[in-house]
């Protein structure tokens, strides 16, 4: 081999070496940006997830708010609507009172049973209206006294045909509006 390939191969190896070292140099570069690369993205995939995860919880809680809020819209209306007839029922009842007085009292004469025949009507109607919107009478003669219907305003001696704690005369009749007591009725109590 002349000298010339000699140093043509020396050169060779040297260069060779030296890029082999440059390579291995920069693969190691490429893999700690790389690595570098890859630890950055894991933790922003991980606050990605919790902040999905954190959303996730706030709208399944708003959702769950805006149902809660409707269940309890649509409930009210329903009891707005069951008792819309309370406070025209409790400005009624004066009125049902009046006129059964009137039908109370004793007549004489033809145009006298006339009237009375035409209160009599008025007060079936009354009647029959209060009854479609849900008000009804609460019983009370001969039933036992209860504290969230009757309002006692007298009391009399119990004896053998009225026992202690029965109503023994109602005074003013009561009222409900389906379960809520739009008047008591005022009753005496035997005790």
């Amino acid at each position: 081999m002349s000298d010339k390939e000699k140093k043509a191969e020396e050169v060779e190896e040297a260069f060779s070496a030296e890029t082999n070292e440059n390579e291995s140099t920069e693969a190691n570069e490429t893999v700690e940006e790389i690595d570098n690369e890859n630890v950055q993205p894991v933790s922003e995939v991980e606050d990605l997830k919790a902040q999905l995860n954190e959303m996730e919880d706030k709208y399944l809680r708003a959702s769950a708010e805006v149902t809660n809020m409707n269940n309890r819209f649509r409930n009210e209306r329903q009891m707005l609507q069951k008792y819309r007839s309370q406070d025209l029922g409790k400005k009624l009842l004066p009125a049902l009172d009046n006129l059964e007085r009137a039908l109370a009292t004793e007549v004489e004469g033809e145009q006298n049973e006339s009237l009375k025949k035409g209160v009599e009507m008025t007060l079936e109607s009354l009647r029959f209206a209060m009854q479609e919107e849900g008000i009804e009478e609460i019983p009370a003669q001969g039933a036992t006294f209860d504290p969230t219907l009757h309002q006692a305003v007298q009391t009399v001696p119990a004896t053998e045909e009225h026992t202690a704690e029965t109503v023994v005369q109602v005074l003013q009749k009561g009222y409900k509006l389906y379960d809520r007591v739009l008047r008591a009725s005022m009753v005496v109590v035997a005790q």
